[in-house]
């Protein structure tokens, strides 16, 4: 293993340590606040808890996910396998992200009054929950590959 390589694994599992803690956070925590709020207050809770979120954790996951590919480009054997599947895993991540959750949080954001909703709002705190607790798994999951990796090298 070269330096670069070290390197790469310890950016890999950091990033992949970092999103799965984060998603695992809410899911622990912030899901079960906002579950037990008034839809109003939750629309605003949510619009105000996701304005950090959007910009920070793409480029984690997407960090993540290119770390791992490089290790599974330039590993050999098991290690090699193991960064493979965690960057599919982390690409996973991002793409129930942007195309399940992230739609989702456009809506809640574009609601401009939270104690006057629409006649037709329909509450996405279950939906979002399903994709949420779907990208926490998969994070997971990259995360204890991308460590296997790091530890088989």
């Amino acid at each position: 293993m070269t330096a670069i390589e070290g390197g790469l694994g310890v950016a890999a599992l950091l990033g992949a340590g970092v999103t799965a803690g984060v998603l695992f956070a809410v899911a622990l925590s912030v899901l079960p606040a906002l579950f037990a709020m008034e839809t109003g207050t939750y629309v605003y809770a949510h619009q105000l808890l996701g304005r950090n979120w959007d910009p920070t954790m793409p480029v984690i996951v997407l960090s993540s996910t290119l770390a791992d590919t490089v290790l599974a480009v330039v590993g050999e054997g098991a290690p090699r396998v193991l960064f493979a599947v965690a960057a599919v895993l982390l690409l996973g991540v991002s793409g129930v992200s942007h195309l399940c959750n992230v739609p989702i949080n456009r809506r809640v954001k574009s609601v401009t009054d939270p104690g006057r909703l629409p006649a037709d709002w329909q509450d996405p705190r279950p939906l979002w929950r399903r994709w949420h607790l779907l990208r926490t798994t998969l994070a997971v999951c990259a995360l204890a590959l991308t460590a296997a990796g790091v530890t088989a090298w």
